[in-house]
């Protein structure tokens, strides 16, 4: 396996910048996710980094060696897609040695048997193997594609939104193979995805783009409980995160629209006026809460509730664990955790 790094590598496409000034490294064994919305350059980086498209600026290096001028195929990197991409009248077996028999590989029919044979039993498709891929379902085919990437045993593994077709169950069973597959294996993984829960569960660190610029590198933890924006705040975390606007007052907090006040954090200097994120996890009911507010809505999702509760103007979503027994119109107590508030200046930048 390989490290990668992508130094300052900006791609334009007509009229629009798909990468600005992009840089990251993937250390060795590591399993990097770049998290993005729709049209955040995800995958445009992915190709760049396959070679499948030429940067117009910066460097692309595995191993502290630059690669920009290999073709994809001379890169040794393995790319697992969206789609399946396999052949429908082959078998799994030959879909899975397909890659093995090119003319760059030609390798002995042995050979490509121990490895087919062993990508088949990681990923539990072994008794597929003489099943023809047009009469696989959509997980199996997904397995079947991951293999085959599997048994090239490539540098680098380049995945694009793979789960993403798949219904919620398979995703999430086939999300934990993934991941216990790569540590086993330790290989060096680039995911591309815009699952926040992917993103969270999977990754040893994630890259957050947007508008093809990287707005924060970090583990799961520093992505979640240390956002460097409102955008990054707001794309981790479900339910979404509380964002409020808020004003220094008489050495406390106001939110506005509201008539909760908060006390002023000593160790940050706030502005005027800014804006507060509270996690919902950190609106706690409690009998004996400093705050109060009404239910205005509840979603019940089995392990956890989510509770819509109006203070003022102003709406906060709390979760609480299990199934709550409160209902619509209910006046209701809560404290919110001062310790774990999140401050980002009008501009949305995380004020430290």
């Amino acid at each position: 396996m390989s490290d990668v790094e992508l130094q300052h590598i900006t791609k334009h496409f007509p009229g629009v910048t798909a990468l600005d000034d992009v840089s990251f490294s993937i250390r060795d064994g590591e399993f990097f996710v770049l998290l993005g919305p729709t049209g955040a350059g995800k995958t445009t980086t992915l190709r760049v980094i396959a070679g499948l498209e030429r940067q117009d600026e910066g460097t692309v290096l595995f191993d502290g060696e630059p690669v920009d001028d290999l073709t994809p195929a001379d890169r040794d990197i393995a790319f697992v897609f969206q789609q399946y991409s396999l052949y429908p009248t082959m078998t799994v077996y030959d879909n899975l040695a397909f890659p093995l028999r090119s003319p760059l590989r030609r390798l002995p029919e042995a050979e490509i048997r121990r490895r087919v044979e062993e990508a088949a039993g990681k990923l539990r498709i072994t008794h597929l193997l003489e099943r023809k891929t047009a009469n696989l379902s959509g997980g199996e085919m997904q397995r079947v594609s991951i293999g085959r990437a599997i048994v090239r045993e490539p540098r680098i593994f380049l995945m694009d939104e793979p789960l993403s077709n798949l219904d919620a169950k398979l995703r999430e069973a086939l999300r934990v193979e993934l991941q216990h597959l790569q540590k086993t294996q330790g290989s060096t993984t680039l995911f591309v995805t815009h699952d926040q829960i992917e993103a969270l569960t999977m990754a040893d660190r994630i890259a957050v783009l947007n508008h093809g610029r990287i707005i924060q590198i970090g583990t799961p933890e520093d992505i979640y409980d240390r956002p460097a924006t409102t955008f990054v705040a707001q794309l981790v975390g479900t339910p979404r995160i509380n964002l409020v606007e808020a004003a220094r007052e008489n050495n406390t907090l106001h939110i506005r629209s509201s008539e909760l006040h908060l006390p002023v954090p000593e160790e940050i200097d706030l502005p005027a006026t800014f804006l507060i994120g509270v996690r919902p996890e950190d609106v706690r009911p409690d009998p004996a809460g400093e705050f109060v507010g009404e239910v205005i809505l509840t979603e019940p999702l089995g392990v956890e509730t989510i509770l819509h509760i109006q203070s003022g103007g102003q709406s906060l979503l709390s979760l609480v664990s299990g199934m709550s027994d409160a209902v619509i119109g209910d006046q209701i107590r809560f404290n919110i955790v001062h310790t774990r508030l999140h401050y980002f200046d009008t501009e949305g930048k995380r004020i430290s």
